[in-house]
């Protein structure tokens, strides 16, 4: 804790400084509450999208007897060309959003080729998209428990250190203060009372040499 003056000023200094904390401290614990609340939700999401994927692949299970007996999915027909990513800000947080995901399928003879080849690519890319936006549901809830983090950290400094550490100053500068107050007051009166008892020799000295 910081050396503190014991005056005036400075009790008005810490007394603005803690009004200050108070009306900021509420604000950080409701945006603490709301960035939980968002993790939770993202976080659902994830879940949600990769149970997806999971009953995708499950229905899409009679499909791996096929590949077995015709052959192999052929390598090299399916290519990501682009993923569409916006951006959002969520709970005070700039971060990235899924908008899809785009595919380039490589040349192949749709005469020779079975059709259960197509029916696949288009399984395999729905699969696909599902993981990206996993993905980047990953990266919200990285960047709003990394946010978190530090409105943790603040809540915790403004409740444990700033608040407690200047009301215990304002009262250390309060006493101080009344003391010094009392102490003028005393000092005072005992001056009063010097003046008043010279006065009265002065008075008595009069009377005698009359």
């Amino acid at each position: 804790m910081a050396k503190i003056k014991l005056t005036k000023n400075e009790l008005k200094s810490q007394k603005d400084a803690l009004k200050l904390y108070r009306r900021y401290l509420p604000t950080l614990i409701l945006k603490k509450q709301q960035l939980q609340s968002e993790i939770r939700v993202i976080e659902a999401k994830a879940r949600a999208v990769r149970k997806e994927k999971e009953e995708l692949e499950k229905g899409f299970s009679d499909w791996i007897g096929v590949f077995s007996e015709i052959g192999a999915f052929p390598e090299g027909v399916i290519e990501v060309s682009d993923i569409k990513k916006g951006k959002a800000n969520i709970a005070g947080v700039d971060m990235p959003t899924f908008e899809g995901a785009e595919f380039k399928r490589s040349d192949y003879d749709l005469y020779q080729t079975p059709l259960w080849v197509d029916i696949a690519a288009g399984h395999i890319e729905k699969a696909i998209s599902l993981d990206l936006q996993a993905e980047v549901l990953d990266e919200q809830v990285r960047l709003l428990q990394a946010e978190l983090k530090a409105t943790s950290q603040r809540v915790n400094l403004f409740e444990k250190v700033k608040i407690p550490e200047t009301e215990k100053s304002i009262k250390k500068i309060t006493i101080y203060l009344a003391d010094q107050q009392v102490s003028a007051v005393v000092r005072s009166k005992i001056s009063k009372r010097k003046i008043a008892k010279s006065s009265e020799k002065s008075s008595h000295g009069e009377v005698h040499s009359l």
